[in-house]
Parts: structure tokens; C-alpha cells; sequence
């Protein structure tokens, strides 16, 4: 019932990639909660606007799908002030 060979290999693999993420981790942190903030605050904005330029429901799927670009590009090109 002892480990095999590739069964450590597979564990060290593991492990890696575990170490790995956690290296990049305080890199993302920071884009992730840019990206979640920007989104909010355009959907609140879309949410309150009278006038856009296309249709709302059309730039909320934007906001929501566009991941960073899609929020920047509704503050470019979707609002109509």
C-alpha cells in the first residue's frame, strides 16, 4: 500500500502549482477588486442614467461580461451626457 513514483510526482506537481498561485496571489488581489469596483460602480451609473447611447440592457451584458474592458468601454463610449 506504499506510494508509487508517479504518485509523488503527481503530488510535487501539486505543490507547485499551489506555490505558484500563491506568489501571484497579492498581484491579483488588487486587480480583481479594481475590476469588481468598476463594475459596480458602471452598473450603478448605467442604473441611473436617463440617456445611453444603445440600449441598457446591451451594455449591462458589456459591464458584466467585458470583464476590466468592458466597464471602460461604457465610460468611453456608452454614456451620453
Amino acid at each position: 500500500m506504499g506510494m508509487r513514483s508517479g504518485d509523488c510526482k503527481k503530488e510535487g506537481v501539486e505543490m507547485d502549482e499551489a506555490k505558484t498561485i500563491s506568489d501571484y496571489l497579492p498581484l491579483l488581489i488588487p486587480v480583481v477588486l479594481l475590476q469588481l469596483g468598476l463594475a459596480i460602480f458602471c452598473l450603478v451609473d448605467l442604473a441611473r442614467r436617463n440617456k445611453t447611447r444603445g440600449p441598457k440592457w446591451m451594455w449591462a451584458i458589456i459591464i458584466i461580461l467585458g470583464e476590466l474592458l468592458g466597464p471602460l468601454i461604457y465610460l468611453l463610449i456608452g454614456r451620453e451626457d
